[in-house]
């Protein structure tokens, strides 16, 4: 059963072991970041540093000159990855002897929002979502689109992983984040996620709903939640809040566009690619789903790409869905955490690899080789050696 690990360029470059480290894990791919979010890193074994701070979502290579006068455009990463720092790690990984797989952030950019406020998502009560370009405005969707093939199309790459290819919403790993408060529960955070953009608005419109009733409507619907009501769970519990018509116009406008978005980033990314390379998603089996691993319907999305990357850190349950859509040479890729201060169980990998291929999963992606602690990853090796 094939694995990836999912690794960082500064978790290579300038440590000359790193990459026989991560090969003699028992893995077979790596999985390297081309395009990255802003975060606060640690690199537990490398030699010149004990933290990397990215200070904001950049391309962790050069990016090309076709982005000249554009807006929005890719930032350069800062002194974190300089230069092509994807280039020089994928380099190490290959000389190792690993497949090179390009992983890749798109639609989730704090920087791009706090100097292109209008990109953002913006919620029923005006507020705007900095983190959140909004996947229906036609400049971020050319940006995005454009964005997929060059990061994820880098020399010597087999394949790609895109993240983040959907609809961002409120749920966000923030610094010093406040928001849980009030728990808003499955239908809540849906709500707190319709965005009110102009895009939006014309959107709503064509599905036959007033843009502006149905802000009203969704503050209407979350004052009681707002003072310590239960909101229902799952998309039942959205029709409550809001009432099934309205809340099903809402849906079907977001699902095309998703789902369009994703269709157009696919056909890049293959347009740009050599013959056989692998074009994967992280994608959560429920379409109005927000955030990293974006919402998709499994059938359309395994007739769009090559397979999914599938979030199990609650266990495989999810891949159930992708499962019973999966054709001859579908890859439904299990993604682990096995960082245990993250919440990652590395001690019950063994087990939950069983249930995964039970399931239906094909391969296995580990979450995160550079962050991971050498006791976790001990743990890692001794199973995967039976794999």
């Amino acid at each position: 059963m094939k694995a990836s690990a999912f690794v960082y360029p500064w978790d290579v470059n300038g440590d000359p072991r790193a990459a026989e480290f991560v090969a003699g894990l028992g893995v077979r791919q790596a999985t390297l970041a081309a395009a990255y979010h802003s975060t606060r890193a640690l690199t537990p074994r490398h030699p010149r540093h004990r933290i990397v701070t990215a200070e904001h979502a950049a391309v962790l290579y050069p990016p090309g000159d076709h982005w000249t006068g554009r807006t929005p455009r890719p930032y350069p990463a800062g002194d974190w990855a300089p230069g092509d720092a994807y280039g020089e790690a994928a380099d190490a990984l290959a000389s190792a002897g690993l497949e090179v797989h390009t992983w890749v952030v798109l639609a989730h950019n704090s920087r791009l929002g706090a100097e292109h406020p209008e990109t953002s998502v913006v919620n029923a009560y005006g507020d705007r979502y900095p983190w959140a370009p909004c996947i229906a405005q036609p400049g971020t969707r050319a940006y995005l689109v454009d964005l997929a093939a060059e990061a994820a199309v880098r020399p010597g790459a087999r394949g790609t992983e895109l993240e983040s290819l959907g609809w961002y919403g409120l749920a966000h790993l923030h610094a010093h984040d406040k928001t849980g408060g009030v728990g808003l529960g499955d239908a809540g955070q849906y709500l707190m996620s319709l965005c009110f953009c102009p895009a939006c608005r014309d959107g709503y419109g064509a599905h036959g709903l007033d843009p502006g009733q149905l802000a009203a409507a969704v503050r209407t619907a979350l004052e009681p939640v707002w003072r310590g009501a239960p909101s229902d769970e799952g998309w039942t519990g959205v029709g409550k809040l809001l009432g099934e018509p309205t809340a099903n116009a809402t849906r079907a406008w977001r699902d095309t566009t998703a789902r369009t978005l994703q269709e157009a980033a696919v056909a890049a990314v293959r347009a740009a690619a050599p013959e056989g390379f692998q074009v994967l998603l992280h994608a959560d089996p429920v379409s109005y789903h927000c955030g990293a691993n974006a919402g998709v319907d499994p059938a359309h999305i395994l007739s769009v790409a090559d397979g999914v990357v599938v979030p199990c850190a609650g266990g495989p349950g999810p891949l159930t869905p992708f499962a019973r859509e999966a054709r001859e040479g579908t890859v439904l890729a299990a993604n682990f955490t096995v960082v245990s201060g993250m919440g990652g169980s590395p001690g019950t990998l063994a087990a939950d690899v069983t249930e995964a291929r039970r399931l239906g999963a094909t391969e296995l992606r580990l979450y995160h080789a550079g962050l991971a602690s050498d006791g976790d990853l001990a743990a890692v090796r001794e199973v995967l050696a039976g794999v």
